[in-house]
């Protein structure tokens, strides 16, 4: 009788407990997906793909600058101008 006792109260308390963690797992899974969450994970997202576009362009520039200066002065064209 006592081990019956046990058992049912056990399986009672793991129940619960397993009821109690899995509205706790699904309440945070509902608020991950609510509308603002995506947008603003969105936002992030786009404000990372910006500066890595700004500065991707920026090093373009700075190379492109870089390799002009080289072919005038290979080819001489800076003299030839002033």
């Amino acid at each position: 009788m006592i081990r019956r006792l046990f058992w049912v109260s056990f399986g009672a308390g793991l129940g619960a407990t397993t009821a109690l963690v899995t509205t706790r797992w699904t309440r945070k899974q509902v608020q991950k997906a609510s509308p603002q969450a995506i947008a603003r994970e969105a936002r992030g997202g786009i404000a990372d793909l910006s500066r890595l576009v700004a500065g991707s362009l920026d090093e373009a520039r700075a190379a492109a600058d870089a390799r002009e200066v080289e072919l005038r002065s290979r080819y001489g064209l800076d003299e030839a101008r002033g």
